[in-house]
């Protein structure tokens, strides 16, 4: 069963004030958008990717609209290990006490192929960037996102890692295992903290992954990322503190 949006949902300025949310692939994209309207309710970002030109440009935007000063940890997921993520917990504890957001928004397309025709390399490729950095960093960040109050981890999902489709290859797989590694660790700590692990998708949006993965559809009949933002918001604010292991659709269609 799949979730949306509470139809009455409507986020209140301060939702997520005095909150520490940490964002991968947040340069452009749907992980800017998030960074932008995570910080336009208060949260304190740490922007999280490969590009540092891009992260910077959204730090800019963050401080000229008047967020809370945001701050930049450059990593590349393909190439990083569980000392990197480590060190990055370390940083966080040290820097901010706490995490009280993760979202996973990082993931790369790989090969649109048959599974026949997909390269072993392209394939290891998409499950280290789409899956197993996802696994490091949230076992690395658990300890500072295990917090008094509440926490919120969002994986970001697709409709091909919930029913396959052909041509989807490795970035499908990689949904699936998505999906599977939020529903065992929501499982196993719905009983023992007050962190809470949802799955969420998109849906076909207008960012450079979409055009490229179709790139002879008209980009501007999907919604830009910012739309999709509500949602986004109702799972890293309180609102849904009682929420977890739950797949999340931002569109309905």
């Amino acid at each position: 069963m799949t979730h949306t949006l509470p139809e009455n949902f409507q986020p209140a300025a301060d939702c997520l004030k005095g909150k520490n949310i940490l964002i991968t692939g947040a340069g452009d994209g749907i992980g800017r958008s998030a960074a932008l309207a995570f910080a336009q309710h208060g949260a304190t970002i740490v922007l999280l990717g490969k590009t540092v030109d891009k992260l910077e440009a959204v730090y800019d935007e963050i401080e000229a609209a008047g967020g809370p000063q945001p701050a930049i940890y450059p990593l590349h997921l393909n190439g990083a290990v569980m000392k990197d993520y480590e060190d990055l917990r370390d940083t966080l504890e040290k820097e901010f006490g706490a995490l009280h957001g993760l979202l996973h928004n990082a993931s790369i397309l790989g090969e649109r192929k048959t599974i026949a025709q997909t390269s072993i390399e392209s394939w290891t490729e998409v499950m280290q960037v789409n899956v197993n950095s996802s696994f490091m960093l949230t076992k690395a960040l658990l300890p500072v996102l295990d917090v008094p109050d509440t926490s919120s981890i969002i994986f970001t999902s697709s409709s091909v890692g919930r029913q396959g489709r052909a041509f989807w290859g490795a970035y499908a797989v990689s949904k699936f295992a998505t999906e599977g590694l939020v529903q065992v660790l929501a499982d196993e700590l719905v009983n023992t903290s007050n962190i809470r692990v949802n799955s969420l998708n998109p849906g076909a949006t207008n960012t450079a992954m979409r055009r490229s993965a179709y790139p002879g559809e008209n980009p501007d009949t999907n919604p830009a990322p910012d739309a999709l933002m509500p949602l986004y918001l109702y799972l890293m604010s309180d609102a849904s503190r009682d929420k977890t292991g739950l797949q999340w659709n931002a569109q309905i269609k």
